[in-house]
């Protein structure tokens, strides 16, 4: 295990000992918080892509779902122990408490990458590929972001009020952040797991509904080492091929009133 792999008390990591921490390890460990997933959870896609990318890690955090979600992952888990592994919260923390835990459950691995993917395939799973070819051309990048572009030849379908709403909001993000992002809420994300990632994760974020925003801010406000590239130049978008809105989502319009107060909190955190 790499020595700057840091654990955190707070945490309800499995121990080294765990199955997860004594596995071979995966090019990728990717990340899936679930919140009361029974309706929308495609376990066959999940197992289907398990098959076939033997070196990607499917890793379910279960956020103190109150349905048959946990039930669900335990029987993906037992159909593909070499490659599903389960951890359950006992209480339902936000996304972004699940992500966190997840990421650094993962990094106890020292994969080459960390991801995280919403669990409602929004994003398809055959979306990993284009992650993998980019992290191998260019190893300079440690945050690949997922984005819904709307170009020739894409499939992106999203209610209007969600895109424009979203488009107000993505402006909101460029300007405080000073980096010219353009979809920091796509849930399909990729990270090359190293010193910066785990400094990124280490601390609990702040902010439960634009999580994103703050590891992204978080990530830029970091030191560059002698010789490396800016941290903002280590950043990158990818056009997803596809994404289709799934019914069932748990986000409505009031909480980009919240998120609003959240990118005031960053800001002045982060752009000190």
């Amino acid at each position: 295990m790499a020595d700057w792999v840091r654990s955190n008390g707070e945490s309800r990591i499995p121990d080294p000992e765990s199955r997860i921490a004594t596995m071979l390890s995966p090019t990728l460990i990717l990340v899936v918080p679930c919140f009361n997933e029974e309706a929308r959870l495609d376990g066959r896609a999940f197992l289907d892509f398990t098959a076939s990318h033997p070196t990607v890690r499917l890793l379910f955090v279960d956020d103190g779902s109150r349905d048959r979600t946990p039930e669900i992952l335990d029987g993906l888990q037992a159909g593909a122990s070499e490659a599903v592994d389960v951890i359950h919260l006992p209480a339902n923390q936000g996304k972004a408490a699940a992500v966190r835990e997840g990421v650094l459950a993962g990094l106890r691995r020292a994969p080459d990458l960390v991801g995280f993917w919403d669990a409602d395939l929004s994003t398809p799973l055959s979306a990993v590929d284009d992650f993998l070819t980019f992290a191998a051309k260019r190893p300079e990048v440690d945050v690949m972001l997922g984005s819904r572009v709307a170009l020739m030849g894409r499939d992106i379908r999203r209610e209007a009020w969600r895109h424009y709403i979203g488009r107000v909001f993505a402006t909101g993000v460029s300007l405080s952040l000073g980096l010219p992002v353009y979809d920091t809420q796509c849930g399909a994300k990729v990270l090359r797991a190293n010193e910066a990632l785990a400094a990124v994760f280490e601390r609990p974020f702040h902010s439960p509904w634009i999580f994103d925003v703050e590891m992204i801010a978080r990530y830029a406000a970091l030191p560059a080492g002698p010789g490396e590239p800016a941290r903002r130049d280590r950043i990158y978008e990818l056009a997803v091929p596809q994404w289709h809105h799934v019914a069932g989502s748990k986000l409505r319009w009031t909480d980009f009133v919240r998120a609003v107060y959240e990118l005031v909190y960053i800001h002045r955190t982060y752009r000190r």
